[in-house]
């Protein structure tokens, strides 16, 4: 009998009860119902365990209005753990907790602090890995991530942003050759050779969504993008982030999702 591997593992990190400070880049600053974000995250995290993940949840900091955000700290791959160096300077204080979090199952290193990455600006497939050129990641930033990657043979694909505040907001994976993409809001050349689903009219946000074993969480908002989905045999469960997407997040900000040992592609 082969042995039964452990459930892939989630770092989550609490809502700040100053999320309402959070940085904003595009949108107009709106009120956020800090206790009812609260709520939203941890149905996320439920959903993340009934889905099979083992979760690490971090305390909150009042100190760091945007720390649930866990994805832009890190690039998580079977190999390496590449804590980021945030675009916006009032997040640098969020990567420590990060990078103590996963010491215990990656080798860990650094993106230098003359450069810029976020991790939302970050989809690995395969051995592929588009990187957003954004406000937050330079390319000095990209290139200092190829650096680090190129000896476990990964390759850096820089992909051209624009109406959005990282590349995860306009183009996420949902299968291995396959991609759910706001086409308007990024250069979808560099993914030529992979199955690009467009976001349904009306919903622009609604290409940010996160694979989870053989399932792909979705923003309950979005329900007409979901059809479309579920018709190509997606199995889609949904959740609400609606007032996350105040802050310019979405699914994939709150956690980062990897295999709990080396062994395969990260999803």
């Amino acid at each position: 009998m082969s042995p039964t591997r452990a459930p892939d593992l989630a770092i989550t990190r609490d809502v700040s009860p100053s999320l309402a400070r959070c940085e904003l880049t595009f949108l107009a600053r709106e009120p956020i119902d800090v206790e009812r974000a609260a709520a939203q995250h941890r149905a996320y995290c439920d959903l993340l365990e009934a889905l099979g993940l083992t979760l690490r949840q971090l305390p909150g900091d009042a100190a760091l209005p945007d720390c649930c955000f866990v994805e832009d700290m890190a690039v998580v791959l079977d190999e390496i753990a590449v804590l980021t160096h945030p675009g916006a300077p009032s997040r640098r204080g969020e990567v420590a907790a990060v990078a103590e979090a996963l010491a215990p199952h990656r080798s860990i290193a650094r993106i230098p602090p003359s450069a810029t990455l976020d991790g939302g600006d970050v989809l690995v497939l395969g051995r592929r890995i588009y990187t957003g050129r954004t406000a937050r990641t330079s390319g000095e930033g990209a290139r200092a991530l190829q650096r680090l990657v190129a000896p476990f043979g990964y390759e850096v694909v820089p992909v051209a942003v624009h109406g959005c505040l990282h590349l995860k907001s306009a183009v996420t994976a949902i299968d291995d050759g396959a991609v759910l993409a706001n086409p308007d809001w990024l250069d979808l050349g560099p993914f030529a050779g992979l199955t690009v689903v467009p976001v349904a009219p009306g919903e622009p946000g609604a290409a940010n969504v996160l694979r989870v074993g053989d399932a792909v969480i979705a923003h309950a908002g979005y329900p007409r993008t979901a059809e479309r989905l579920a018709a190509r045999g997606v199995n889609v469960r949904t959740v609400d982030v609606s007032e996350f997407l105040k802050a310019e997040a979405g699914v994939t900000c709150k956690s980062l999702v990897f295999p709990s040992g080396p062994g395969r592609s990260p999803a």
